[in-house]
Order: structure tokens, then sequence, then C-alpha cells
């Protein structure tokens, strides 16, 4: 039993010696191992983290597109298209004839104030007609006895300066009346035919819209010039004003066809045309304000609505043009990066006009087929002012 016993334990050492024999040749066919993780053979190779500056540049070429100059502006009243009106005299509304969105024709009535200035007025307009007549009278007269030798010339010559002066009282009475719109027509007639009375009738200067209204019955007015009872506008035909600056004053001419862009309706255009540019420069802005007619007859455009002007400023002729990224500006000057070599990069004053959002166009300083930095520019200025 113990021989058999010890048998075993000889067969099962030997075995185990083989069995460790064995692992290790597999093991010396595998190759060596690292403790660094290897990534899977499908996975994409590790992004560069290190922050590299991004300059791209382009070939300065010549562009088909129309060029238009695009300006911000709003949406205004005519200048002649529109009147806020107030009362000329003193006294009490005592009917209103129109509200807001009506609209009126040139010498409808707005409304109607009862005024003591007329009565006033026209009492002292009696008066002096009557004075008129009897200096009138005295002057006949006395120029009779006068050549009958009856009357000494002073006399007649005190007549006559009697006479001067009613005429001029009875004028300035009469232009008192005409100032409170009396129609004159009215004044023209015999007295006794004359109907004048305390009540005065407003009336529209103008057709268009009542957009504006102050006043209501029985409220009193003054005459005071800076107390708006009504503003009336012709909506029709309104004006957008835009901003141009100096640099684009060049290329804006009245008559020029323009197109209004409002937000209220993206991708419509509105027809206008440059009507008036500006003769001073705004100190602050260095702009100067353009004026151009637009149709609103389909009244979508509202005054003091915001704005964008786009101005066709030439024609199809080809024209070079580069991004306004390229363009830097020091000191009131453009300038690009022109590209001389690898890495090598010159500062070169240009003249531009703006022709789109995105777009400058050249007017002096390159040429086609220069090369120059459309991207990154700000890099390169930021590198020579460390320099």
């Amino acid at each position: 039993m113990i021989r058999e016993a010890g048998a075993k334990k000889r067969g099962v050492a030997a075995l185990a010696v083989l069995c460790a024999a064995l692992i290790s040749c597999g093991r010396a066919e595998e190759p060596p191992h690292s403790s660094a993780a290897t990534p899977p053979a499908s996975s994409p190779p590790a992004p560069v983290t290190e922050a590299q500056p991004r300059i791209e540049t382009a070939v300065v070429d010549y562009s088909p597109v129309k060029p238009a100059l695009v300006l911000a502006g709003k949406v205004a009243y005519g200048e002649d298209r529109y009147s806020k009106i107030s009362s000329p005299l003193q006294g009490r509304v005592v009917e209103v004839r129109v509200h807001l969105g009506d609209h009126v024709k040139a010498g409808d009535t707005l409304l109607v104030i009862d005024s003591p200035d007329i009565t006033a007025a026209y009492s002292d307009f009696i008066k002096e007609a009557s004075e008129l007549e009897y200096a009138t009278r005295a002057y006949e007269l006395a120029k009779d006895l006068y050549e009958t030798k009856a009357l000494p010339q002073k006399d007649l010559k005190q007549a006559e300066n009697d006479l001067i002066k009613a005429r001029a009282e009875f004028r300035r009475a009469k232009e008192r009346l005409l100032s409170l719109r009396v129609p004159a027509a009215e004044l023209e007639k015999p007295l006794a035919q004359q109907r004048i009375t305390s009540r005065f009738e407003m009336k529209s200067p103008l057709a268009g819209t009542v957009v504006e209204r102050f006043v209501t019955p029985g409220q009193s007015v003054g005459g005071d010039p800076s107390q708006v009872l009504f503003t009336i506008a012709d909506l029709d035909t309104l004006q957008v004003v835009a901003d141009v600056y100096e640099r684009d004053l060049a290329l804006v001419k009245v008559g020029q066809v323009a197109r209004v862009t409002v937000e209220a309706y993206p991708g419509v255009m509105f027809p206008a045309v440059i009507a008036s540019i500006g003769d001073v420069v705004d100190p602050t802005t260095r702009t100067i304000k353009v004026r151009a007619w637009v149709n609103n007859e389909d009244r979508k455009l509202k005054p003091e609505m915001f704005a964008r002007l786009n101005i066709d400023v030439g024609d199809t002729t080809p024209f070079l043009a580069i991004p306004k990224e390229a363009v830097l500006e020091a000191d009131g000057k453009h300038f690009v990066y022109v590209v001389e070599g690898p890495d090598r990069y010159v500062k070169r004053e240009v003249k531009v006009a703006s022709v789109s959002p995105e777009q400058f166009r050249v007017l002096e300083g390159l040429s086609p087929g220069q090369r120059i930095v459309v991207k990154g520019a700000v890099l390169i200025k930021g590198q020579e002012v460390k320099g």
C-alpha cells in the first residue's frame, strides 16, 4: 500500500512538471507583453490636442455679382407728405369730424372751434371799415372845398393824412381776419352781405390718413403751434432714411434704383429710388443721410420700422472682390496681408467699397492673381504687435 501511494505521488509530480514545461513553451511564442494600453485596430488615431493658428489664403479674382451697397436705416414719412396740425387761434372745440385711420382730402374739415378771437377781430374790422368810409368822404369834401378856395390847404392835407391812416388800419383789421382763416371772398362782399361767425373750421392742408389725433370735443385749444391736434400723412409713398459712410459716398447718386427690406417681411423687396443725399457729415458717426422714396400702396411698411436700403451701385461688369474678413482697419485706413512666400505676409493698404454684407469691392491696392490672407489676418496682426 505504501509502495503504491509513493508511486502515485511520483506520477502526479511528473505530470505537473510536464504541464509547466508545455505552458512555458506556449508563452515563449507570444510577443512580449507591454503595460501600455493598445487601442483596438478599428479605433481612429488620437486627435492632436495642440492648438494651431488657422490661416487661410485665397487668390484675388473678379466677381460677376452685381454690386450692391447695403445701408442701415428706418422708414419715415415723406418730408412734404405729412403735416402736424395745430390751431391758429384760441377757442373751444365744439365738433371733431375725423377719427384715427380716416382718409381725408385736402380742404376737408377736421374740427370746428368756437373762438372769441374771430368775434373780436370781426368787430374791429367793421369799425375800421366805417372809419375808412368816413375818412374817404371827408377827404372828397375837403378836396371840393379847396378847389373853390373855401378851405385852406393845410386842412386838405389833414384830411388826406386821416384817409391814409384809415386805409392802413382797415388793411390791418382785414389781415387779422385772414390770419384767422376767414375766407377772403367773404370779406370782399358788402358788409350787409357778409356771413362771418365765431365758428372756425380747421381744414386739412393735404390729402392723406389721420395717423395721430390729440383732441376731443369740449377741449380748449390755445393757439400754440407746439400743441399738435392732428397728424395727417400720405402713407402711399414713404421714405427710407439711411446712413452712408464717407468711404462709400461716391457710390451713391440721386436717381439710383434701390430695394428696401424689413424684418417684418423676410425675403420681400420693396422697390425704391434715391431721392436725396445729405450735405452734412455727422461728426459722431461719420455718416451722411441718404433718403429714398419707396412705394407703399399695400401699406405693409410702417413709419419708424428699421430697414435696410440695398442700392445698386454698378453694372454687371466684373470687379475685384475680397471677403470682408480679409480687410482690417487702423487709423481710418484699410489693409490686407499679401502672401509673398511660406509664412511670409506683407501688409498692404487698400481702398475698398462695400458691395454686400460679405464682400468688399477693391478700388485700389490689389491686382488679379495676388494671394492674400482671407482668414486669420487678425492673428498675423497680433503677432506683429507682439514682435
